[in-house]
């Protein structure tokens, strides 16, 4: 059994009261589609768009398209910082407030009742992806038969708890959309995996259950990273594969990432906000936001989270395990992003490392990050070393006693593989 610890977390300190925040005066769309970042723009200066309107696409084998989030004028291209940390291309339109929608053709009553090929297309067209924050194109994990999919409701990552306001508020919505993906897929079992501590989460699920006879709840442990994919499938199935679950019939989408199929599959319109989870001792309150894509952090922090005194802050996108520094709160709300944690920058020294081992202890691949770390300019040790195994989840660094960075080490291991 693949091993994690136990982590503590503040999630019981996030208010429970959702701010809505849908009427920008801007927002960027990101020129982005995984991991590509010179995505073609379709639009110019001065074009008017609507809702849904497609202003970009990835044209490579992915082919999947970059929509409009509001309706109004494209008024130029500016740079951003995405949630890696990186400035990313982005398309720059001014709210006109209409909220017109390009195509909208009504809700489709029995969402049950198209192809697998349509489910495919519409995934593709609706640029449905990974929310958890991979942010990996979801119709490829739907191109093989399978014979169950799994509903990745842990949520492990410490201080962010936007998935468990998703389940919460969207219930009805998420089970519909895995009956119908169970029905479309020719699927035979569907497994809800909620985390041991989320037992409001499990009695709400559990109270519709009783119209869905093929989907069950599997409560996991509340150790880390148990929201790894690998991990998560070996707990709840105990199976094991080489290097995709489709190879054992398995499909695993974030509960985020099923609502927004579900409202593909509902309205045939890809999704324009998501919840995030702001958080952090940066900041007065934390709480859940409901936000249009595309919108920009420091536009929102300055409405609704004023800072606390300090003399440096720090902005971590994506939760302080797996997540990424980002350098000022000018970072743009994306599919992907689910949280950000903005705290006190202690700025805390390195100590040489003292050779204790824990962090290969911990590591849930069975790498050796110390050693990579050390060897990290050095690509025939790196070759034997297998950084590539990362799956970035951040533990070597947390367990670490001499406080290294060696997560952010082992990334750029990662990198000077691929390079060659």
């Amino acid at each position: 059994m693949i091993k994690g610890i136990k982590i503590k977390d503040n999630k019981k300190d996030i208010d429970e009261n959702i701010i809505i925040y849908k009427r920008p005066e801007y927002v960027y769309i990101p020129l982005v589609v995984y991991e590509k970042t010179d995505c073609e723009c379709l639009v110019n200066i001065g074009d008017k768009v609507l809702k849904g309107s497609v202003i970009g696409r990835r044209n490579d084998q992915f082919e999947i398209p970059i929509h409009s989030t509001i309706s109004g004028t494209v008024i130029g291209i500016e740079e951003k910082y995405y949630l890696n940390g990186m400035q990313v291309k982005c398309v720059k339109i001014e709210n006109d407030f209409i909220e017109k929608q390009d195509n909208l053709r009504g809700a489709k009553y029995y969402i049950t009742s198209y192809s697998k090929e349509d489910f495919i297309s519409l995934l593709k067209n609706c640029a449905v992806i990974g929310m958890g924050g991979s942010g990996f194109p979801t119709y490829l994990k739907y191109q093989k038969e399978l014979n169950t999919i799994i509903v990745n409701a842990v949520e492990c990552e410490p201080f962010i708890n936007s998935d468990y306001q998703t389940a919460l508020m969207y219930t009805e919505d998420i089970l519909e959309g895995i009956d119908a993906i169970m029905e479309i897929n020719n699927i035979e079992q569907g497994i809800i995996a909620i985390n041991e501590n989320n037992k409001e989460i499990k009695d709400k699920f559990e109270h519709y259950l009783g119209t869905y006879p093929k989907i069950k709840i599997s409560m996991v442990k509340d150790i880390y990273p148990m929201g790894w994919e690998r991990m998560l499938i070996q707990n709840v199935l105990n199976i094991t594969y080489d290097k995709l679950p489709s190879e054992a019939g398995i499909v695993v989408n974030n509960i985020n990432t099923i609502y927004a199929i579900y409202i593909a599959l509902k309205y045939r319109r890809p999704l324009s906000s998501r919840i995030i989870t702001v958080t952090g001792d940066g900041i007065e309150e934390v709480k859940n936001i409901r936000v249009k894509i595309g919108s920009s952090m420091k536009d929102i922090i300055k409405q609704y989270f004023p800072y606390k005194e300090a003399d440096k802050v720090l902005f971590v996108s994506g939760g302080p395990m797996m997540g990424n520094c980002i350098a000022t709160d000018d970072l743009i709300v994306t599919k992907s992003l689910n949280g950000i944690l903005i705290t006190n920058d202690t700025d805390e020294e390195a100590l040489p490392c003292i050779r204790c081992g824990r962090c290969i202890t911990v590591c849930p691949v069975n790498i050796n990050p110390i050693i990579i770390k050390d060897n990290v300019n050095d690509y025939n040790m790196l070759k034997d070393l297998h950084p590539e195994k990362c799956i970035e989840c951040g533990l070597c660094s947390y367990i670490c006693p001499s406080k290294i960075k060696i997560r952010e080490r082992v990334r750029q291991a990662k990198k000077e593989i691929r390079r060659h």
